[in-house]
């Protein structure tokens, strides 16, 4: 799993430096599918990781609004200040945490349980499903995506 989130974080950072180059009206413009536009989708991915993870443990969520936090800058500064917590969750991840249940209560009221490892491998695969969302709203402003290429990321090291 810490593989995963590390890549996750790998290829956050590159579409955050590749929203330097793109006017702000193309990261904030409504765009069909997703959360809205790029920057609310880069915004939503990093709130859900943090949300989820400390939501898991216990803890109090994230409760902001996207208008705080509509800018490529202030949504890596909430990255800054979110990730060291998320990273240490997952630097601290063992077997023991798998199967540990997490009661959630739903908004309608439903109780569903959910295994600690269900969450964290979905908290992964939702930040991957959203960057593949900006890799196709990238090709419709006519530029390159970034690269999903889990290859050659250094990740995992090979023993020798």
């Amino acid at each position: 799993m810490q593989t995963m989130f590390r890549y996750n974080w790998i290829i956050r950072e590159q579409w955050y430096k590749w929203c330097e180059d793109v006017p702000y009206e193309e990261l904030i413009r409504r765009r069909t599918g997703g959360v809205g536009g790029i920057l609310h989708t880069l915004f939503h991915v990093v709130d859900v990781e943090w949300s989820w993870i400390r939501i898991i443990q216990g803890k109090t969520d994230f409760q902001e609004s996207f208008d705080n936090y509509n800018t490529i800058e202030k949504i890596r500064q909430l990255d800054r200040v979110f990730r060291p917590e998320v990273e240490e969750f997952v630097n601290a991840w063992n077997e023991s945490l798998e199967a540990r249940p997490f009661v959630d209560v739903r908004p309608d009221g439903r109780i569903e349980t959910f295994a600690w490892g269900e969450v964290a491998r979905h908290v992964s695969a939702h930040h991957i499903h959203h960057m593949g969302q900006l890799s196709v709203w990238a090709r419709e402003i006519g530029k390159q995506p970034v690269s999903a290429n889990l290859i050659g990321k250094g990740l995992i090291r090979i023993d020798n």
